[in-house]
This record gives C-alpha cells, structure tokens and sequence, in this order.
C-alpha cells in the first residue's frame, strides 16, 4: 500500500508550479474513460472547477486512461475528491498502472482513501525515486465509500518535472510578476 500526502483542505497543486519545478502537462495527453454519464465526462474532470465532476456509469473498476503521443516524464498524479460533497460516489480504493499501451499496464500504486477531502498527491517515482517515464497511465477506481456502485472524481491532474536550462543557470522566479516575463516569445 503506497502513502498519499494529503494536502490541507483548500490548497491546490498549482501552488507547485508556481514554484517553478513541476509543469502540469494533462493537456498533452488524449484522455478517454470506461464510462460517464452525459455532461460528466472528461471536459468537466479537467475543467479547473472543483464543483464539476467526472460520473462514471457501469460496473467496476471505472477507469480513466491518459495517453501519451511519446514516452514522458511524469512525476506525480493530483486527484480532487471530497466525501463530504460525494459521499457513496468517493473512491475508497485505486490502483495507479502504468505503461506503453492497453496490453502491458502494470500497477505501480494502489492507495486506500479514508473520507478524503482536497488533493490527494500520489508520487509517481521507480524503485531509486526518480520521475517514471511512460506512455500511458491508468487510474483505476477499484471501490468507492459505502460500497457505491459509480464514481465520481472532480480532477485529476498529471505534472513532471521542469528541467534545468542548458543555456545558463538563472534563479528560479517564483512570484506571479516574474514568472509573467520567464520566457522569450
């Protein structure tokens, strides 16, 4: 059983980025789920608003696959959920794979949530702690919170690591003001 960091109630990842060393990079994925009902599919789990929500519709596992176009980097997976708001539709249960395609996934987490609510940080490093690379993750809701049938989710987000500029060490710029002006257009 892997451990999750449970951010405090109200703090966001973003606050990642702003510090200049992770990059969310959901974006460049093709992102595709085992089920929804209509109007809560993958526009609403990546929407940025934590009252929208993903809502699976069928059997179990429910789950959410994110492809790559080439093998990246990726080091860590941000989850939103709130039990308070979802109640039976919380996962309890999930397992993290990992791979080049549908045929070769293999799981590199499985967690066990209690009531979660706010972020949910989940590492996604190999056996010497570094970043893994692939192209393809799995999210897969093996359970949810009083044995509910579907799920919800209200965000995930995927990020990995900002690499050094080769041209030149700089300081990190860190405020909102600095990081407005960072590159060259």
């Amino acid at each position: 059983m892997a451990t999750t960091t449970k951010t405090p109630p109200g703090a966001d990842p973003k606050q990642l980025e702003r510090t200049g060393t992770v990059r969310e990079i959901g974006s460049q994925a093709v992102w595709s789920l085992s089920s929804c009902k209509p109007g809560f599919g993958v526009d609403q789990l990546r929407d940025d608003n934590l009252e929208t929500y993903w809502q699976s519709d069928g059997s179990q596992p429910h789950l959410v696959n994110i492809q790559f176009r080439r093998k990246t980097t990726v080091k860590m997976l941000c989850i939103y959920a709130d039990y308070k708001s979802d109640e039976s539709y919380t996962p309890s249960k999930i397992s993290v794979r990992v791979g080049n395609n549908f045929h070769n996934l293999q799981e590199i987490r499985q967690l066990e949530m209690v009531e979660p609510s706010g972020w949910i940080h989940i590492p996604l490093l190999d056996l010497v702690n570094n970043p893994i690379r692939t192209f393809m993750i799995q999210i897969a809701v093996l359970a949810n919170h009083q044995n509910g049938r579907d799920t919800h989710m209200r965000q995930i987000k995927v990020y990995t690591p900002v690499e050094e500029s080769s041209i030149g060490k700089f300081p990190r710029c860190t405020t909102v003001d600095f990081m407005m002006y960072r590159t060259i257009r």
